[in-house]
């Protein structure tokens, strides 16, 4: 099989919609722009005949881990070792980077792939979604990510992403969301606007109450008939919060990592993750 793995580009993100789509993906193309932005030597494509029939991309936080997402494959081209070939360029570039830990969300399908490079569970994630009547967006006050939003977000996810974030909160201001208790950061989330659903994530917070009012919120703020969350199963209350509202399970995920996990965060803190693409 001719086939060449080579850099992505931004003339390959019509490729990498087409082949997001056909995975049934939510991504847009301003989260392909995200990756391509952070990590222009660390995002991949396999190219058969001129042809791109597959993509794996990266980000590296802070130097403490890095995160490959997007590993896709034409599913007229798939059982040829198209991803695994992908995966493994991605995993020798952040190696050749010295980057010390690898993660990644693995669905039951490619865990036994990624096990076999390597990768061992941390925790499960469940995907939940809302389907519901959709109604005029009440968008509300625009609130900014703050560096006290950042810091927290630091410590819970374990490395430093603001770039991340603050080009989400640009498209996305009004779903930045906060809540406070006597002054204080008890909670944050942001959300964006997906191909096929609203997606509410990093949702972090200090405790049940708190997580409620910022989920609240942005069912209010968002319009869209449909919402996926990234829930964490072992946080005390968010998987609670998501069935109380109206949720249903939708498919199961796997937090995974290569190498010595020397910054875990604090998961319990966090009700869901930015998304699987991203950690």
């Amino acid at each position: 099989m001719n086939l060449c793995l080579r850099l992505m580009t931004a003339v390959d993100i019509p490729a990498g919609i087409r082949l997001k789509e056909a995975a049934g993906w939510n991504q847009t193309q301003g989260d392909w722009e995200r990756f391509l932005r952070a990590s222009p030597h660390g995002c991949f494509v396999a190219d058969f005949e001129g042809q791109v029939v597959g993509s794996a991309a990266t980000i590296s936080y802070e130097g403490r881990f890095a995160w490959i997402g997007m590993v896709l494959v034409d599913p007229a081209q798939r059982g040829r070792g198209i991803g695994t070939k992908l995966l493994r360029k991605a995993v020798e570039y952040l190696e050749d980077c010295g980057i010390p830990s690898i993660k990644l969300d693995a669905t039951p399908q490619g865990k036994p792939l990624y096990e076999d490079l390597g990768f061992v569970a941390e925790y499960e994630i469940e995907r939940w979604q809302l389907e519901r009547t959709p109604a005029p967006d009440c968008l509300g006050a625009v609130t900014s990510v703050t560096e006290e939003v950042l810091s927290l977000d630091r410590e819970v996810f374990g490395a430093d992403r603001r770039g991340l974030l603050k080009s989400i909160a640009e498209e996305y201001p009004a779903f930045v969301l906060q809540t406070r208790s006597r002054g204080k950061l008890r909670g944050y989330s942001f959300g964006r606007r997906g191909a096929l659903a609203d997606h509410l994530g990093p949702w972090v917070a200090v405790s049940e109450a708190s997580a409620c009012k910022l989920l609240d919120e942005f069912l209010i703020r968002s319009g869209s008939e449909m919402v996926f969350v990234d829930g964490l199963k072992n946080t005390p209350w968010a998987l609670k919060l998501l069935r109380n509202h109206g949720f249903q399970y939708a498919r199961s995920l796997t937090r995974m990592y290569r190498g010595r996990n020397a910054f875990p965060g604090r998961p319990r803190l966090q009700g869901a993750i930015l998304g699987p693409e991203f950690g």
